[in-house]
């Protein structure tokens, strides 16, 4: 991805290079006429990428934040707590309110995880791939069979 101005003054805003403020000083002078908006958008909308083209859907975020490890961790502690009073439940026959309880927290949990890993580690990137043509060989009335039944 080509990088510009704008996406430069972002990355140093995110990081804590240069304030806010600056990068609106910065782009003070900028201005886009509707025309030139409608056709940067219909170009990143409607141009078909050719195949192998990696497309970005945003900046990526960063799977190392101290956040998202807690969280990580934080889920399999208790996935492993419900999952081990579900076992503990079906070996001394508790009842099946409680069974499905557990049951159902374990599922939320890992749904939690699964949602943080997604929004927060796994990267915005997409790889265009094409389809290749449909190879038909032609009919040959010569090699076909007559099948009596």
């Amino acid at each position: 991805m080509k990088e510009d101005v704008v996406m430069t003054l972002l990355r140093q805003v995110q990081s804590g290079e240069i304030s806010v403020e600056d990068a609106r000083t910065a782009l003070d002078g900028a201005a886009l006429t509707r025309e030139q908006l409608e056709a940067a958008v219909d170009h990143g909308v409607f141009n078909e990428p050719a195949p192998g083209t990696v497309v970005r859907a945003s900046l990526s975020p960063h799977g190392e934040s101290i956040l998202i490890l807690l969280v990580a961790l934080w889920g399999v502690l208790w996935t492993l707590f419900w999952a081990g009073a579900l076992a503990y439940g079906l070996i001394n026959n508790w009842d099946q309110q409680l069974l499905s309880f557990n049951l159902g927290m374990v599922m939320l949990t890992l749904i939690i995880m699964g949602i943080v890993y997604l929004k927060y580690v796994l990267p915005d990137v997409v790889i265009v791939k094409h389809r290749g043509g449909k190879y038909i060989t032609p009919n040959d009335p010569d090699k076909w069979k007559q099948y009596e039944v």
